[in-house]
């Protein structure tokens, strides 16, 4: 079945409105397939660059690369340097269109990468966790960011997964250590007392699935394979992973967003799975079945889970149809 007889209606055309150059150049690239020299999409991706969300990022970006506040960029939330970049990446930037991003790249690796390959909130190691390593190493991939030094980054996450090579958070002399954040393996949290992290592990896999396969060591592949294990360790579809502080999944699991950061939905499980080659498991059935009966009458998802206020962009009204969620979810759709 396509993608298109899985919806109640189609909602490309509206996708495809000038008036949102950011969308209509990810629709014409993600939905439509046209090729990268297209002049069609090369006309978009123009577009996207120089008008609208990505262009307003750059605009408030600070000469040197980083945004508000200087130094690895996890604060302010959620327009410190490491939000902004998220978003550029969930946006379709690309460093290769604009020096900037570029430049905020290099920035971002040059003051949150420690010598240990760990993103950090402050710098040293020890303020590193699942969620900010996986979503900066996936923003940074997508974006086109080929700096050398996101090998060390990609192999501290994948031996975090697998504890290969790691030591516990008690043995304090040891060179490479867990943390009371990053605590142990299979995605570890001290946010979470120490159990699993789904939303750490989906950031996570999102980034490893991100990683071209001759980039991938034997490490690496031992972990996408640990972790693609635990996600479907229960029905997607119920959100049923550990958590410490309630007897029941957090609600935004099923409320899908844009953009998304640390908290995960539902639909950004299936967008990790689908990317590791898994978008025709039958143990997404439940999960994309969920996706297909959100959408409205024409064939549009709404926004749920917002920032508004909170970031440099509107994204749109909550509880209404959206069209970065709708191209989020037939994005998942057509690969299934």
């Amino acid at each position: 079945m396509s993608w298109r007889q899985q919806l109640k209606a189609d909602p490309l055309d509206w996708l495809m409105e000038a008036k949102t150059p950011g969308v209509r150049y990810l629709a014409l690239r993600d939905l439509l397939d046209c090729p990268d020299d297209d002049p069609e999409l090369e006309a978009a991706r123009t577009q996207a660059h120089r008008h609208g969300e990505i262009a307003h990022i750059l605009a408030v970006m600070q000469p040197d690369g980083h945004w508000v506040k200087p130094g690895p960029g996890y604060y302010p939330k959620y327009q410190g340097t490491v939000w902004s970049l998220i978003t550029l990446a969930q946006l379709g930037a690309s460093a290769a269109q604009d020096e900037r991003i570029a430049r905020a790249c290099a920035y971002a690796i040059d003051q949150g990468l420690t010598d240990g390959g760990q993103f950090s909130l402050s710098g040293a190691p020890s303020a590193t966790a699942d969620c900010l390593q996986g979503n900066l190493c996936e923003a940074l991939l997508a974006i086109g960011c080929d700096d050398p030094r996101l090998d060390s980054a990609f192999d501290w996450m994948a031996r975090s997964v697998t504890g290969e090579g790691i030591a516990p958070k008690e043995q304090k002399d040891a060179p490479v250590r867990y943390y009371a954040g990053k605590c142990g393996p299979l995605f570890a949290c001290g946010s979470n007392g120490g159990l699993s992290c789904a939303w750490g592990g989906v950031k996570v896999m999102l980034a490893l699935g991100k990683l071209p396969a001759a980039r991938r060591t034997p490490t690496i592949e031992r972990a996408i394979q640990t972790g693609i294990d635990f996600l479907f360790s229960v029905d997607p579809a119920t959100a049923r992973y550990p958590s410490r502080f309630a007897d029941k999944p957090s609600g935004n699991w099923w409320k899908f967003g844009f953009p998304v950061f640390y908290v995960t939905d539902l639909l950004q499980i299936v967008e990790a799975l689908v990317a590791l080659g898994y978008a025709r498991d039958p143990r997404l059935a439940n999960a994309l079945a969920l996706i297909r009966d959100k959408q409205d009458d024409q064939g549009r998802w709404p926004l749920e889970y917002s920032y508004a206020g909170k970031i440099w962009n509107n994204f749109g009204d909550k509880n209404q149809p959206n069209k970065w969620v709708t191209l989020r979810a037939l994005r998942v759709l057509k690969a299934a």
